[in-house]
């Protein structure tokens, strides 16, 4: 049970991300916010897993280091361009909607595993509630180009996801997820360093980052990859949904958005998916 526990906390708290980049100052360039989160995250704990010993250059798993670092830098920069060409709403649920479908789709092409009809029955809950969650954004355009790179950004959590599995097979969660978001930070940072860094200068801008680079990132990403070892692939990225649905909640309560009553029976929809995946799952066992 706890493997899906810890699944669920890292999506909880990916889910403030949103709320926390509202601290920060305007027309800061997202993809510098990801290279800076993903800075603090990786540099952090790489600092940790060299003083404990946990990182051995030579027999290090190289190959599935840099494919998952590649695929998650992927995911940030193009889920960001995907948000702002076609609004955050339509972007958030094409891309966490589609990442549990595409996730499923390589798990069996690439390990040969097959889902379940518990992940698909939890799956289509999740996903149909995502939609549900944010239908009543009316503001949001449709924008061909847009829906593109989300259904790409939700290929590449995907893949991301896949190929974690397999570092987890080789390597500690720590030095795993510290090796994989400091490469991040340095495939990242040449997409944003024209734009600066002065911005972090301001004290309520550094301390958002050291939240998201800590909280976002350090912690979360630790507890999902520590779930993953005990679970599928393609029912981590279904419970990791939980996301959109925290971002949507501390909305309400702290930023003091509205959601309507369909968006409410969205909420209920996915607790209801994740609760048949967690429960159903364990049912099985």
């Amino acid at each position: 049970m706890y493997p899906y526990f810890f699944v669920l906390v890292a999506a909880i708290l990916w889910g403030m991300t949103g709320t926390t980049q509202t601290f920060l100052d305007d027309g800061i360039s997202p993809v510098a916010v990801a290279a800076v989160r993903s800075a603090i995250g990786g540099g952090l704990l790489l600092v940790v897993a060299i003083a404990l010993g946990k990182i051995r250059l030579r027999t290090w798993s190289w190959r599935w280091t840099l494919m998952a670092a590649t695929s998650i830098a992927l995911f940030q920069g193009l889920f960001f361009s995907s948000i702002r060409l076609t609004g955050v709403a339509i972007g958030t649920v094409v891309t966490i909607g589609s990442a549990p479908v595409f996730s499923g789709v390589l798990e069996w092409m690439l390990w040969k595993v097959r889902p379940t009809k518990v992940w698909g029955g939890a799956t289509t809950l999740a996903i149909v509630g995502c939609v549900l969650l944010f239908v009543n954004t009316g503001d949001a355009s449709v924008h061909i180009g847009g829906i593109i790179l989300a259904l790409c950004a939700g290929v590449s959590f995907a893949f991301y996801t896949n190929v974690s599995k397999k570092l987890m097979m080789c390597e500690d969660a720590l030095p795993a997820v510290a090796m994989t978001f400091s490469l991040c930070a340095l495939l990242l940072f040449p997409f944003s360093i024209s734009e600066g860094y002065s911005w972090l200068t301001q004290s309520h801008n550094l301390w958002a980052m050291l939240f998201m680079g800590v909280m976002c990132t350090s912690v979360a990403y630790l507890l999902f990859l520590s779930g993953l070892q005990k679970i599928s692939s393609s029912s981590a990225v279904t419970l990791s949904l939980a996301e959109p649905l925290t971002a949507a909640i501390l909305g309400v309560f702290f930023v003091g958005e509205f959601l309507s009553v369909t968006s409410w029976g969205g909420v209920v929809m996915l607790l209801g998916g994740i609760l048949v995946l967690t429960l159903g799952s364990k049912n099985t066992k």
